[in-house]
C-alpha cells in the first residue's frame, strides 16, 4: 500500500508538472521538455489517454482548448529548418498574403524528402551563408520558431531563382523602408554577401 501510495503521489506529481509547464508554453509542450526535466514520457501519454493533453504533431502536445500551431511543428520536426521567403515576410509582417505553404531553408546537403512530404517548400544554402541572419520571432500562437531577419529575407526574394512575385517584392522593400527599424547599411552588406546588389539598387533609389 505504502508503495502503491508513493507511485500515485509521483504520477500526480508529474502530470501536474507537465501541465503547468504546457500552461506556461501557451498550451503547449515537447517531449524533449519533458525530458530535460527528467519527466518520464510515459506520462505524456497518460495524459493524453485521460483528454487533458492532445498529440498535435510527432513529440508535441497541445491543451485541447489551443488553436494548434503548424509552423511551430514544423519547427519541431525540423530543427534545422529556418523560415525563409514568402514564409519569412509574412512574420515580418511585410506582406498581406497569407502562406498556401511553409517555406523553409536548410543547410546544404541536407535530406528535406520528410519536409517535402508535410507540403513544405524547401531551400538549401551553403554553410557560411545559411547562419547569415537567423532570428526567432512568436507565431501568433505565442510560441518561438526560427526565421531570417528581414535583411536577409529581402536579400533572398531577390535572387532570381527565388521566382518572387513583383508585387509582393515592390510592396515588401516599400514597406521595409518605410519602417523606422530598419537597417540599410546591413541589408547593403547582405546585398553584397548574396549578389544581388544590381537587383537591389533600383528599388533604394526609388524609394529612400
Amino acid at each position: 500500500p505504502t508503495r502503491r501510495s508513493s507511485d500515485l503521489v509521483a504520477m500526480m506529481d508529474y502530470t501536474k508538472k507537465i501541465l503547468e509547464m504546457t500552461n506556461k508554453n501557451n498550451g503547449y509542450i515537447t517531449s524533449l521538455q519533458v525530458t530535460n526535466e527528467h519527466i518520464p514520457r510515459v506520462y505524456l501519454k497518460l495524459l493524453v489517454d485521460s483528454g487533458l493533453l492532445e498529440q498535435s504533431a510527432r513529440g508535441v502536445y497541445i491543451s485541447p482548448s489551443v488553436f494548434d500551431d503548424e509552423m511551430f511543428n514544423l519547427q519541431n520536426r525540423f530543427k534545422k529548418g529556418v523560415f525563409s521567403h514568402e514564409t519569412a515576410l509574412f512574420l515580418h509582417d511585410l506582406t498581406d498574403r497569407t502562406p498556401v505553404r511553409y517555406k523553409m531553408t536548410f543547410p546544404a546537403g541536407y535530406n528535406t524528402t520528410s519536409a517535402k512530404n508535410k507540403n513544405v517548400i524547401t531551400y538549401y544554402s551553403i554553410k557560411d551563408r545559411y547562419e547569415v541572419g537567423i532570428t526567432t520571432m512568436t507565431t501568433s500562437c505565442g510560441l518561438e520558431v526560427r526565421v531570417y531577419n528581414k535583411e536577409r529575407t529581402l536579400c533572398d526574394l531577390l535572387q532570381k531563382r527565388s521566382n518572387t512575385d513583383l508585387q509582393v517584392l515592390t510592396q515588401a522593400i516599400k514597406q521595409y523602408t518605410q519602417q523606422t527599424k530598419k537597417d540599410i547599411p546591413l541589408l547593403s552588406e547582405y546585398a553584397k554577401l548574396f549578389k544581388v546588389e544590381k537587383r537591389l539598387r533600383p528599388y533604394l533609389e526609388v524609394l529612400l
